[in-house]
């Protein structure tokens, strides 16, 4: 039996530091957020599915439903003040506001700070366009699957049947790329 114990201690050893490698157990490399790549997903229209039934609250206290906004096409941003990619990402989505304005909306979707924090980042970021105070991430359970905004950040585009109709996951990867998003939803005839 003597001969065994250091080849279990050699196994135990190789055990503990294949588990020291793992940094993250939870997959978010060390983040309090899951991180995306940026990839732009376009959906066919004849692949969309119903539309997303999203509301609640904004930051500062009013009532906004995506179904008000059907007949336009809207922009979803999915964000967080402690996450670096959405404040880089900011002023290019109030620049595309500007820029879409007649074309589309923006509405950004806060999901993890409290009110006062979340209305700190847009004050401090000048963001003009409203969000909805989601802390719990309830909201985005009315996506569909596989296209519902689970990265941070995340930008989805509604046709205007209020139907997902792009989605990047992660940073936007210029203002264009959005600018381009909606323009190409817009021009849709559905």
């Amino acid at each position: 039996m003597s001969h065994r114990l250091p080849l279990l201690l050699a196994a135990l050893a190789a055990t503990a530091a294949a588990a020291s490698a793992c940094t993250d157990v939870n997959g978010t490399d060390g983040k309090d957020y899951v991180a995306g790549g940026g990839a732009v997903i376009e959906i066919p229209e004849g692949d969309r599915k119903a539309p997303v039934d999203v509301s609640g609250e904004t930051l500062s206290g009013d009532h906004l439903d995506l179904a008000d906004r059907r007949g336009s096409v809207v922009v979803v941003n999915v964000w967080w003040s402690g996450c670096g990619p959405c404040k880089v990402e900011a002023p290019m989505l109030e620049d595309a506001a500007d820029e879409l304005a007649g074309d589309a909306t923006i509405v950004g979707i806060d999901i993890r700070n409290s009110k006062e924090d979340g209305l700190a980042f847009e004050r401090g970021l000048d963001i003009s366009y409203p969000s909805i105070y989601d802390n719990g991430s309830e909201q985005l359970l009315n996506f569909p699957t596989p296209f519902n905004p689970r990265d941070m950040p995340a930008t989805v585009v509604l046709d205007r049947q209020g139907r997902v109709a792009a989605l990047v996951r992660g940073q936007l990867p210029s203002k264009l790329t959005l600018v381009e998003l909606v323009e190409g939803v817009a021009a849709e005839n559905g």
